[in-house]
């Protein structure tokens, strides 16, 4: 089934729904798996879930379709909502969910093109690297005529490194319009806050003096995010960025800012009380973990 870009009337409420799907599957998955990365996670689930509730044109019977959005998720330690949003638009397999990190899975730790060809457009997990992979799609299918857009996903850590900037650079020069690029930015990285490990504030400044459309907005917010894609014209000439303004462990009281919780993951009482914080959603159900830690 083929999911068009922007389709019908936004339903906030139903995306906010997803959202909360996104981080009780993101939240199962880092436990069960023992390992893995939820801080960030709970904070890209709001951009991921517009992303396939829907700004994405995608197809779920056919991964291959020419006119798909792209989608480069450069922080690849970001991916159990990725994973997630997958499965529940039908493009895998629900159940699948629960071989996260599993020796022989497809869903690896980092996204692995040779293990899910289908849907990673390449490997991440050296950052920065992912940003001029975007540039390169973005290039290629203007080359090809193809009306598709690329977005890239980087961390606000991430943009410490020298590629990004370069990428940023190549992006402007060659008026990349359809590329758009989020910035997960809630100040944290793995050894304590980006201000005092190496500031690279203010983001939207930099990339706006590099020739970028630059927006600011409030990334766990579904009705920002949606307005801000809504708004951005891929035929204009720039590239867009979107410094999305996140919470690390959004939704969850004791993981929420705190680098801690950058690469850790919770145990079963934890999760428990997470899952809790996080509330149910109404349309969806959690997959089924059939080992013994069935939480």
């Amino acid at each position: 089934m083929i999911r068009r870009r922007f389709n019908g009337t936004v339903d906030v409420l139903q995306l906010k729904d997803f959202a909360t799907q996104l981080r009780r599957d993101s939240l199962r998955m880092v436990h069960h798996a023992g390992a893995g990365h939820i801080g960030g996670s709970l904070g890209l689930a709001d951009f991921m879930a517009v992303l396939y509730g829907y700004a994405m044109e995608f197809d779920t019977e056919n991964p291959d379709y020419i006119n798909r959005d792209r989608i480069i998720l450069s922080n690849g330690h970001t991916c159990p909502p990725w994973y997630a949003a997958l499965a529940r638009t039908g493009s895998i397999p629900l159940d699948e969910l629960a071989s996260f990190r599993k020796l022989g899975s497809r869903l690896q730790g980092h996204p692995a093109r040779k293990s899910l060809p289908d849907f990673v457009e390449t490997s991440s997990g050296p950052l920065g690297q992912g940003f001029s992979v975007a540039n390169g799609i973005a290039l290629s299918q203007r080359l090809k005529g193809n009306k598709t857009r690329v977005y890239c996903i980087i961390g606000d850590g991430e943009s410490q490194e020298g590629q990004v900037w370069e990428a940023a650079l190549t992006a402007a020069h060659y008026n990349l319009g359809s590329l758009t690029l989020f910035v997960n930015d809630n100040g944290l990285q793995i050894d304590g806050s980006t201000s005092e490990v190496m500031n690279v504030e203010p983001l939207d400044m930099k990339f706006a003096s590099f020739g970028w459309n630059t927006r600011v907005i409030d990334g766990n917010d579904i009705e920002s995010i949606v307005r801000e894609l809504e708004n951005i014209d891929p035929n204009q000439g720039k590239p867009t960025v979107i410094v999305g303004k996140t919470l690390m462990g959004k939704g969850v009281s004791f993981m929420e800012n705190r680098s801690a919780w950058h690469g850790s993951w919770p145990d079963a009482e934890q999760l428990k009380t997470a899952l809790r914080e996080i509330g149910n959603s109404r349309y969806y159900t959690d997959f089924s973990i059939t080992e013994a830690e069935n939480v």
